[in-house]
């Protein structure tokens, strides 16, 4: 890239990170200056790009760089994610749920606001209409991940993308949807898969990567919501908080959870605590989440960064492509750069860990 080119993005940046547009103001994040000088954080952005990816995977790495304040890298993935495109003009639709490729949208949309590439533009727009209109859901508007189902997956699919574009109320009412159907109140913990059609679970179990997602996407559209919405706000913390608290019960001594959140027989994993950390990191930056929580979260940081083997893999995660047994993922990538970004921007530092050990508190 141009010196010229380089100036012109920085501008677009600034532009966009002051703006009150529709899109909204960009949070505050780290910098590549203050992210990317760890040489571990370094080593696992190399290893995500390396990775083959899927429609979800493109677009949480994409995700990730947004948080990051990447911006440069978000872009490379929103443009690369049109080499698969849908019949509906959705980009990153390489396999997955329908609306898995939706997790691309903050980044896509970002994308055209810095840009101005109409290309992307139009790929934005199309993601929206397709959204909005298009996309199969249940009689209340509920989004059906795939088929006729409801997933815990999908609080991190379209509700951060809507939210992101000033769709409030239709944010705030696909979060509604999957959270009556898939909440259990008495657990404190949220489960995998609705059956719309024979109205009863398909997967009842308390999947931690489903939790995890839940709590990342409520974060982000958390942290969109203006001022006015203070109820809406106020009733998303609530569950927030509730959902966080269920999962912290059953942290183990390592700061990792099981991947059944409540079956401690079964195999202890990454990514739930990358997850929930990062939304703990930004929901103190938030003010919404007391300071205590930090506690649970440098645990949860702390035996992430010790899963990092030599190549840079976050080792431990559900593993991709049967998400059956631990190993990695793209998504396990991705989230340790989000949990690192948003560590920074309150300004914890990195856990002094040896590799393969975690620290406990």
């Amino acid at each position: 890239m141009t010196m010229k080119s380089h100036f012109v993005l920085l501008c677009a940046v600034v532009m966009v990170a002051n703006s009150s547009s529709a899109f909204g103001a960009e949070p505050s994040s780290a910098s590549a200056s203050t992210l990317f000088t760890d040489p571990l954080v370094i080593k696992v952005q190399n290893a995500a790009l390396t990775m083959q990816r899927k429609s979800w995977e493109q677009g949480v790495l994409a995700t990730a760089f947004v948080e990051a304040g990447e911006y440069e890298l978000a872009i490379q993935l929103a443009k690369a994610s049109s080499i698969y495109t849908s019949k509906n003009g959705v980009v990153a639709a390489l396999d997955g749920a329908p609306v898995d490729p939706l997790m691309a949208g903050e980044a896509v949309w970002l994308a055209a606001k810095l840009t101005g590439d109409p290309a992307l533009r139009k790929n934005a727009d199309d993601m929206l209409a397709w959204t909005l209109n298009i996309a199969p859901r249940a009689t209340d508007g509920t989004l059906y991940h795939a088929g006729r189902t409801i997933w815990s997956d999908s609080f991190h699919t379209s509700p951060p993308f809507l939210a992101k574009a000033g769709h409030y109320d239709e944010a705030v009412r696909q979060i509604e949807g999957h959270w009556k159907r898939l909440w259990n109140r008495e657990a404190k913990l949220i489960s995998h898969i609705w059956d719309e059609q024979d109205q009863k679970f398909a997967d009842k179990s308390f999947w931690g990567g489903g939790n995890g997602w839940a709590a990342a996407g409520l974060t982000r559209v958390i942290r969109a919501l203006p001022t006015e919405r203070k109820r809406d706000k106020e009733r998303l913390i609530g569950y927030l908080k509730e959902l966080i608290d269920g999962c912290i019960a059953h942290q183990n001594a390592s700061g990792l959870f099981p991947n059944t959140v409540n079956d401690p027989t079964s195999f202890e994993e990454t990514n739930l605590a990358q997850m929930l950390a990062y939304s703990i990191y930004e929901s103190v930056s938030g003010g919404w989440l007391q300071k205590d929580y930090l506690t649970a979260a440098e645990r949860m940081r702390a035996a992430a960064r010790a899963k990092v083997d030599d190549y840079g893999f976050v080792q431990g995660v559900c593993g991709a492509p049967e998400f059956s047994k631990p190993g990695i993922s793209p998504e396990g990538q991705a989230f340790f750069l989000m949990m690192e970004a948003a560590a920074r921007k309150l300004g914890q530092v990195a856990p002094a860990v040896k590799s393969g050990q975690a620290f406990i508190k």
